[in-house]
């Protein structure tokens, strides 16, 4: 007989009350138990089980989308129901947060708890959805709901003291179809519909691939990601001429039409005074490096001391970078890697700051929910914002168990932080493709409210690469121009031959690093090792100069040209390993450290042996590289955008160990 398949979780929600009197005596239990939506062996079923050791005297009361936490206090006979913390109510589900309290039924020892283990496991139930009539909704003070299934049985009522009514039945939405009844508004009826049907709309959103250059002069960002379709794709068919023609359009044309894409990019800086030119380089061999498992979390709690600092923040760093961390580790480490947590904060600093920055954050959300359909009439900026949002999350990362499916939890909680960064950054406000940068924060987080001010963090360090200017981008392929000129000229003058120095092929990797060129594990590996900002500043233009270093044999012993090498570097997309690119990225810095005198162009680029005034706050790694707890990602971005754009403004020095060429 074939094993049966382990049920898979669709929806989970803990802090589910069942009262055990319909009245409200005082000698009535709470029920605290956990709901869940799963999906065993092809059919959907709905689960309540209570919690054997629930203890509500002392809970974490999670608000509307898991996005704050309360800790709740016995209720005492002074002031029954006041929580140990208040907290102003935004939504109508929020407002459960200010009223709910809880009295402990006291049970003897012996029988007594035993039977009162017994008497909490009567109340666990589950059915198939397609055995669910109707759904009755109620609010009293928080949401509460009814099941009435097709028999004729109503079971207990569910009482979502700590929110996440809305959240379950957007997932239970996935399975089945709910309406409204006409008779009355509190009551949902269900029933079952073909979900392959209604899945397949989806694959309408995706778009034709025309008109490359006049889509990307009119917006980069927009014809880079937009759909699901690729840049190189677009490039490589739209310069395609139809095989009836006998001839094609001169690569020479195509590169001019993408040098007027972004105006003052020219990745070719020879002519220009103040930058150096390599003619010849000798960087020796090129070291072997070792990678090591993920940090685990037991070896990430030895860090902390008693009152939860980080201790040997540099060390620590060093092994992340040499091997990432495990999945358990990240939701913690994420917050100190990204800048929300200072390193040397403690517990209670850190709970004040989260309660600090929870308020904040849904000040900001009460901004944009507020605002009415008729001043959003009036506002085109928001209105705008608002539609890109909307159609971006729709299509991001929707393979992932965390996002997929219809009207999917994960998708509200992308398109609500979307929206509020808008207000946080109005001037910035949503730019196509920062919905891949956040989505694999929230699947870290969890959390509405950490995800936002981790990606605040980490949109510090991109802001550039979105703003209109497309400064950061300008920037970073000048940048990573030097850095392959420095490791390998050959190849750097083979595609320079081939119109293809301009490198728009990396144009997407550098947007939104690699997020659409790894597997979605890989990502998440990358970008923490990233984030320790080791062994060098911009490091990922190494990361960049690794995938290419791995490909230049076959680009050049084929003899590709300008579209050969676009649809082949399109086609690596999910086929690159991450830890042999992580190695071969370290090994480049270490090469490249190794010379004694580099051309100060590529100082400045990776951040090696600048003229800096260490204070005492300022730690040294293993790499030689000085960092400060306190510093912000974004200043420290904007530091290295002043001196790593690529230019000899500082002193020159004489060059013992590197042969190299300038024009002033």
């Amino acid at each position: 007989m074939a094993a049966t398949s382990p049920p898979k979780v669709l929806f989970e929600h803990e802090g589910v009350f069942i009262h055990t009197s319909p009245d409200e005596s005082e000698d009535q239990d709470l029920i605290s138990g956990f709901l869940r939506i799963v999906d065993k062996d092809g059919e959907t079923l709905v689960e309540y089980k209570p919690l054997e050791d629930a203890d509500p005297s002392n809970m974490l009361c999670a608000c509307k989308d898991s996005s704050s936490v309360v800790e709740w206090a016995q209720r005492s006979g002074d002031n029954p129901h006041r929580p140990v913390d208040h907290q102003l109510s935004y939504e109508t589900e929020w407002d459960m947060i200010n009223a709910v309290s809880f009295r402990r039924k006291v049970h003897t020892h012996g029988d007594g708890g035993s039977n009162h283990a017994n008497d909490r496991n009567k109340w666990a139930f589950s059915f198939n959805v397609c055995d669910l009539r109707s759904i009755t909704v109620k609010c009293e003070g928080w949401s509460y709901i009814t099941f009435r299934l097709k028999d004729g049985t109503a079971l207990p009522a569910i009482h979502f003291h700590q929110g996440g009514s809305t959240a379950f039945l957007d997932s239970l939405r996935i399975s089945v179809q709910i309406n409204e009844s006409p008779d009355d508004e509190s009551v949902l009826i269900v029933s079952t519909y073909s979900k392959a049907f209604s899945q397949s709309f989806e694959n309408l959103l995706d778009e034709t691939n025309y008109g490359f250059v006049q889509k990307f002069k009119k917006d980069p960002y927009t014809t880079t990601l937009g759909g699901f379709s690729k840049v190189t794709n677009y490039l490589f068919d739209a310069f395609r001429v139809p095989e009836s023609e006998c001839h094609q359009r001169p690569a020479e044309e195509v590169a001019d039409l993408l040098g007027e894409l972004i105006p003052g990019l020219e990745i070719n800086q020879q002519e220009e005074p103040g930058f150096e030119v390599i003619t010849r380089l000798d960087l020796g061999p090129r070291p072997e490096v070792q990678r090591r498992g993920p940090v685990a979390m037991e070896e990430w709690a030895k860090y902390q001391d008693s009152e939860g600092r980080i201790t040997n923040v540099p060390y620590l760093k060093d092994v992340i970078f040499k091997g990432g961390l495990c999945h358990a580790a990240r939701r913690e480490a994420w917050k100190f890697l990204l800048g929300y947590f200072p390193w040397n904060s403690t517990h209670e600093e850190r709970k004040l700051l989260q309660k600090r920055k929870t308020d904040e954050y849904f000040r900001m959300k009460l901004q944009w929910k507020s605002v009415s359909e008729e001043q959003e009439r009036r506002n085109s900026r928001l209105r705008d914002y608002r539609s890109l949002i909307e159609k971006d999350v729709n299509r991001t990362d929707r393979n992932n168990k965390f996002y997929e499916g219809l009207d999917n939890p994960g998708l509200i909680l992308l398109h609500d932080i979307l929206m509020t960064y808008c207000m946080f950054d109005f001037d910035l406000g949503y730019v196509q493709g920062m919905s891949d940068l956040l989505s694999p924060i929230l699947y870290v987080m969890e959390n509405e409210v950490d995800a936002f001010w981790c990606f605040v963090s980490f949109m510090d360090e991109m802001h550039e690469n979105f703003e209109e200017q497309m400064q950061g981008m300008k920037t970073q392929l000048i940048q990573l121009s030097t850095l392959l000129r420095l490791l390998d000229l050959a190849f750097w003058n083979y595609l320079e031959a081939q119109d293809s120095g301009y490198l728009y092929f990396c144009f997407r990797w550098l947007l939104i690093r690699f997020k659409r060129e790894l597997h979605f594990q890989d990502v998440l590996r990358l970008w923490e090792v990233m984030w320790t900002r080791l062994p060098c500043q911009n490091f990922h233009l190494l990361v960049c100069c690794a995938i290419l270093d791995s490909e230049k044999q076959k680009i050049m012993d084929r003899k590709y040209g300008f579209n050969e090498i676009l649809k082949h570097i399109n086609e690596l997309s999910m086929k690159l390993d991450i830890e042999e690119i992580l190695s071969k990225s370290e090994a480049i810095c270490m090469q490249i450290k190794n010379c004694k005198d580099l051309p100060h162009s590529v100082s400045e680029i990776l951040g090696l042996n600048t003229v800096t005034e260490p204070s005492a706050a300022l730690e040294t790694s293993e790499y030689g590289i000085l960092e400060s707890p306190q510093t912000s990602p974004r200043s420290t971005h904007r530091q290295d955008h002043i001196v790593s754009n690529g230019h000899s403004h500082l002193k020159e020095s004489t060059h013992n160990g590197c042969k190299e060429a300038f024009i002033s």
